[in-house]
């Protein structure tokens, strides 16, 4: 299965039918008077969401949808069949956008919520809406209306409690192998992780989140570097970011360094994702020799004159991971307890996920018209379509 978390479609919903023109003909009965039948309503066109789906890659390859039309009204005041609606299945997750306005038409966040993205034309009438006692023989009808048509841009973007950036080879993915029974790829070389991973950490019975690992980030992402930015806007829907930092990098780069770089790139992504709540993991404390841990950690620490809770863990081992997860419950915990209880907070929530995924949208565009206006060399191929390749995804659960 490829993972595709953009895709651009267009929809064009069915045309109502036309209203019939007749009169009644039948022996024996003189002046039937008028009886034709109205036309159909036109189809509409549906998104749904499915959780059995994970990716846009259908959309790929099919980028335009069409619902049926009505059928024309009949004689014998038979009305025209009405037009199927065309229901479109997409990843639970999926932002809805009107390309033409910009607006963002629905966010489906729920298994089987459905988003109405093209409205059906109107019947027309037939000649016998028109008869009246002045008007025993009408010969008006009127036409069905046209369906809309939209050009829609589908965004997906993974539904995930907790979010983790860092470097790559910064133990992401083995955090949540230890925290999950999500299996991404793990190596001793970087971009091991190609597409983000979801795993679903079980605390107690009946209490769990879902945590999502993306690529990492390297100095420059901001400008295209290593895998950029594009995986970034996964993590606008996450309550809470862990922010990994290798202790014992294997190149012999600063620690502090390469926290300070992450932060950078991630301001200049977003500022609203920037200021999320954040916390920071110093990671692989079971590298850095006993006597210099402490003051590798507080280094690290006061670099960022960070503010924040801090944990050490070493993720190969499960150390300190289940304190952390736990931490993580009941963080999460609390903050849907004062949502439910406070409407305003909530809608401040939604308001600021909305900000992050606008500015996300802007940044990638502009990324994405900064690579396409980049004069390519004399024997460099041409790619268009270099920010939506595609890669294997990998969506475990834990039970």
């Amino acid at each position: 299965m490829k993972f595709v978390d953009e895709a651009p479609i267009h929809v064009q919903a069915g045309k109502g039918g036309n209203g019939c023109l007749s009169f009644r003909r039948e022996k024996f009965v003189e002046k039937g008077g008028p009886d034709g039948g109205d036309g159909g309503d036109g189809g509409s066109v549906y998104l749904e969401a499915d959780e059995s789906l994970n990716t846009l890659v259908d959309y790929r390859y099919q980028p335009r949808y069409r619902a049926e039309s009505g059928e024309q009204g009949r004689g014998r005041n038979c009305t025209g069949a009405k037009g199927e609606d065309l229901v479109l299945k997409v990843p639970v997750g999926t932002t809805v956008i009107d390309v033409d306005t910009g607006e963002t038409l629905g966010d489906m966040t729920e298994a089987g919520q459905r988003l109405l993205v093209a409205q059906g034309g109107w019947h027309g009438l037939g000649n016998t809406r028109f008869k009246s006692s002045v008007n025993r023989a009408p010969r008006q009808t009127t036409n069905g209306t046209p369906g809309d048509e939209r050009s829609l841009k589908l965004e997906l973007k993974v539904l995930a409690d907790v979010g983790m950036l860092g470097l790559p080879n910064a133990g992401k993915s083995t955090f949540i192998r230890a925290v999950s029974a999500a299996r991404p790829k793990v190596a001793n070389y970087p971009f091991t992780t190609m597409v983000p991973n979801l795993g679903v950490v079980q605390v107690q019975k009946h209490r769990s989140f879902v945590i999502a690992d993306i690529p990492g980030l390297i100095e420059g992402a901001a400008e295209g570097a290593g895998l950029g930015i594009r995986f970034l806007k996964h993590l606008t829907r996450c309550r809470v970011l862990l922010h990994l930092v290798d202790l014992a990098p294997f190149d012999g780069t600063d620690a502090a360094d390469n926290a300070r770089a992450i932060e950078r790139e991630l301001a200049a992504f977003s500022p609203t994702l920037a200021g999320r709540e954040r916390w920071l993991v110093l990671n692989k404390t079971d590298l850095v020799p006993a006597d210099a841990l402490e003051e590798r950690c507080n280094a690290v620490v006061e670099a960022l004159g960070w503010q924040g809770p801090v944990f050490r863990v070493a993720a190969i081992r499960g150390e300190g991971t289940d304190v952390l997860a736990g931490r993580l419950m009941d963080y999460l915990e609390e903050r849907k307890e004062e949502e439910a209880a406070d409407p305003a907070l909530a809608e401040a929530e939604l308001e600021a996920q909305r900000q992050m995924q606008r500015e996300a949208r802007e940044r990638i565009g502009e990324l994405r018209d900064a690579q396409r206006g980049r004069k390519r060399a004399p024997d460099e191929e041409d790619d268009d379509d270099w920010d939506d390749d595609d890669y294997d995804v990998d969506v475990e659960y834990r039970h």
